[in-house]
């Protein structure tokens, strides 16, 4: 019975992750020390009390989810529970590359804080918008989207399933799609409240920033394979992981299409590492047969322990 840990993205966050795991797990206390340190900021307050407003920007809410997720993952690990594949959703994927052991902590958390603030940058607020499409296949997803650009960017974004995908790009296309996928029969069709189109081509000035980021930082190999967001295949080397890390900023997120290859490779017990259990619920959508645990607060750590060893 293989093992994938999965890592959450961005929208997983809430005021107070992290917070029981540190006070009760000494190894989880540590990692969000060591956050701290390297971000000469206090990641982990903002964690564990908040503000919403203040957690919601898109540079603290990405080393803040990597903080409680690696946090996580090391009370897993000091009990002996490893996985045998690994993958993450968009931000959940350098959760993912510390957990195999490509990357550390301290310089995941730099290189996620710059790149929010790069991919926030690269679109000046209002200019993008991002919606979720409900019963639509990819097909009538990318016809859509064809038909609402009229020669600004507009693109699916968020592969999660085979009836969700997020499209991405200009607002005014975004909006022109809203009404196309209605009547294309979508089952809904919802603006999302982020603060950037991710994952679109009008990512690319934020793309071109990280990738410097990404050529100074060196990657080890991993200890198991991740399967990553661009090519939905599983990567064991540090330049693998690199180029994955890069190509994902400006293309879309093979969501569904990673977890299939988990499947096909012999997975059959998902953990979903981090706060919030948004991936359980698209792994269902995708196989109900699968075991499917969540490792968030205490609680949940605990059950997932005892489930595992």
């Amino acid at each position: 019975m293989k093992i994938a840990f999965v890592f959450p993205g961005q929208g997983s966050q809430y005021a107070g992750m992290g917070q029981a795991i540190a006070e009760k797990y000494p190894v989880a206390r540590a990692a969000f020390e060591e956050a701290d340190r390297a971000l000469n900021f206090g990641i982990s307050r903002l964690c564990f009390e908040g503000p919403e407003e203040d957690l919601k920007l898109t540079e603290n809410t990405q080393p803040a989810i990597l903080a409680t997720s690696i946090a996580v993952f090391r009370v897993l690990e000091e009990r002996g529970i490893r996985p045998d594949f690994v993958a993450g959703h968009s931000l959940g994927e350098y959760s993912a590359l510390v957990a195999a052991g490509s990357m550390g902590l301290s310089d995941a958390v730099g290189l996620v804080r710059r790149r929010g603030r790069y991919m926030q940058e690269a679109v000046p607020v209002g200019v993008g918008a991002m919606a979720a499409l409900l019963g639509l296949d990819l097909a009538a997803v990318q016809s859509v989207c064809d038909r609402a650009a009229e020669g600004q960017v507009i693109s699916p974004a968020n592969l999660n399933s085979s009836g969700q995908i997020v499209i991405a790009g200009n607002r005014e296309a975004v909006e022109r799609a809203l009404i196309l996928a209605k009547e294309a029969g979508a089952k809904r069709a919802i603006p999302l409240p982020v603060s950037a189109p991710f994952h679109c081509a009008l990512m690319k000035p934020a793309e071109e920033r990280l990738g410097v980021d990404l050529d100074n930082l060196e990657f080890a190999d991993l200890r198991c394979p991740l399967v990553t967001n661009v090519d939905a295949l599983p990567i064991q080397t540090g330049s693998e992981a690199r180029s994955g890390l890069k190509r994902q900023v400006s293309r879309p997120v093979r969501w569904q299409e990673s977890v299939q290859r988990l499947l096909d490779e012999g997975v059959r017990t998902f953990v979903e590492v981090g706060p919030g259990k948004v991936l359980l619920g698209l792994i269902r959508s995708v196989d109900k047969s699968v075991t499917l645990l969540n490792a968030d607060d205490e609680n949940s750590v605990e059950n997932a322990l005892s489930a595992l060893l």
